[in-house]
């Protein structure tokens, strides 16, 4: 089953650290928002594949909930 890894708190995207076709372990991490001038690290839950990346560096305003990577 594909894990869905979704931000925690709304920011700008500052670092994306994977691309679709990656593979990732548990705790390595994927992505990284600018949160008022804080650096906030996602890191994946489990390992596998990624399979979708939905965010760029550079992306403002993501809200919280919003699916970032996909990894099956």
């Amino acid at each position: 089953m594909a894990e869905q890894v979704m931000t925690t708190v709304p920011g700008n995207v500052w670092k994306v650290l994977v691309k679709e076709g990656d593979t990732v372990k548990a705790g390595d991490i994927l992505f990284i928002l600018e949160v008022m001038k804080t650096e906030v690290e996602h890191e994946a839950a489990s390992g596998g594949t990624v399979k979708a990346v939905h965010i760029t560096e550079g992306q403002e305003a993501v809200d919280a909930g919003t699916v970032a990577v996909e990894i099956e």
